[in-house]
């Protein structure tokens, strides 16, 4: 399709319509960033009350990220061949419902199985929701555009840790989990008012009417030409992701039990670390912008890699208070992804290639949670986050052989 004739889709596309995509994208993220943070704050009560492992409650999160693995392959290929908004919908709908069935859990195994099917939602929407924004808004402000949309995963995490902070105490974990039903009002929102990206149907119907197959395989994100980038985008995002979910679902555990703070107090650091996360998705979002999407990637995983081990040693709360949001600011490499893998794929490959390389490569990442649980139990939670720097280093290795978008 000619450059020209996206350029007037997304024209005529943009104004309202672009607008309540963002909206409708940034709430869907979010929910989905409250639905794992809430699994983190929970995990050290899970844990007591099931007399649980280490390694056992690390399978809690390993089990969610399977389902995220699996889900990325199948609604990035539903959304390439049915529709951005359809999928969209599904996903949220899908979450909201097993991250409330929790509340009546009456077992491990019970919130194994339920983190499992969540995860058949949670997974597919990072993929589609980039794919949407990046063809619904102009190729100068795409990078802010997807940014912003993505951000809303800090601003998730930050109302998760709010809202623990006043749930937990009086009305225990089952309770935290049954208010992510409340993601069900934006899957009302999409199903009202959100349209289906217009360069999507565009090309589905230039397709069609060449007599192209209807229904674009998963096999083609493996074709010459684009099977490098979609191995190596997959490789940096595993790489990413180990460093970011093994160290993300132990440091609420790692401030409580090493650093002696209270669960409130914990809360606090979360939040802060999360404000900086915000932060970051805004200053890389400008950034890549002005120096491309695969730069601004490089930053992020060269100041994880420096930072991560500062804060794992860091035992003054002063300083792992202050840390945190710094910390935090190179945590937001999301964002960049969102904007360049999109860009690696053509219209019609577009969600499945990047929540392919996004989410199987979250999908490997669940093994962070468990292995860093086990390693935890002989050398401690402090040493385990500082290793998880490595992941870091290994994503800048790959992006580094990746080309500019």
């Amino acid at each position: 399709m000619a450059t020209g004739q996206i350029n007037e889709m997304r024209a005529v596309s943009g104004s309202p319509a672009r607008w309540r995509v963002l909206g409708a994208s940034f709430a869907s993220y979010g929910f989905d960033a409250m639905d794992f943070m809430m699994l983190a704050l929970s995990l050290a009560l899970i844990t007591q009350e099931f007399q649980l492992t280490l390694a056992q409650a690390g399978l809690l999160g390993t089990a969610g990220m399977l389902g995220v693995g699996v889900s990325s392959v199948l609604v990035g290929w539903y959304a390439d061949n049915y529709g951005r908004r359809r999928a969209l919908l599904y996903c949220v709908t899908t979450f909201a419902v097993f991250t409330a069935a929790i509340y009546w859990s009456r077992s491990w195994w019970d919130i194994m199985v339920l983190r499992f099917l969540a995860g058949l939602g949670l997974g597919g929407a990072w993929g589609v929701i980039t794919a949407f924004i990046n063809e619904t808004w102009p190729r100068e402000q795409r990078g802010r555009a997807i940014a912003f949309v993505l951000s809303s995963w800090p601003v998730g995490y930050i109302l998760a840790a709010a809202i623990a902070r006043v749930v937990l105490p009086d009305y225990g974990w089952r309770m935290l989990f049954l208010l992510g039903g409340t993601a069900l009002a934006a899957s009302l929102y999409i199903a009202l008012a959100v349209p289906e990206s217009e360069e999507w149907r565009a090309d589905r119907e230039r397709r069609r009417s060449g007599g192209a197959v209807p229904h674009v395989p998963i096999r083609e994100i493996f074709a010459p030409g684009i099977r490098r980038n979609t191995l190596l985008g997959t490789l940096a995002a595993s790489g990413a992701l180990i460093a970011y979910w093994g160290a993300n679902t132990w440091l609420p555990t790692y401030l409580v039990k090493e650093r002696g703070l209270d669960p409130a107090r914990m809360t606090t650091f979360v939040m802060m670390l999360n404000v900086g996360m915000f932060a970051g998705y805004q200053i890389f979002g400008w950034v890549a912008d002005r120096i491309g999407q695969r730069r601004a990637l490089l930053c992020c995983f060269i100041g994880g890699t420096l930072l991560l081990p500062l804060y794992a040693a860091a035992r003054e709360p002063t300083l792992l208070f202050w840390l945190g949001p710094l910390l935090g600011v190179f945590f937001a490499f999301t964002g960049a992804f969102g904007a360049y893998f999109p860009a690696l794929y053509p219209t019609r490959l577009r969600s499945l290639g990047a929540g392919f390389c996004f989410d199987v490569g979250r999908g490997i990442a669940a093994l962070a949670p468990y292995a860093l649980g086990s390693l935890a139990m002989s050398i401690g939670l402090s040493r385990s986050i500082a290793l998880c720097a490595l992941g870091f280093l290994g994503a800048a290795l790959v992006i580094a052989r990746m080309p500019d978008a």
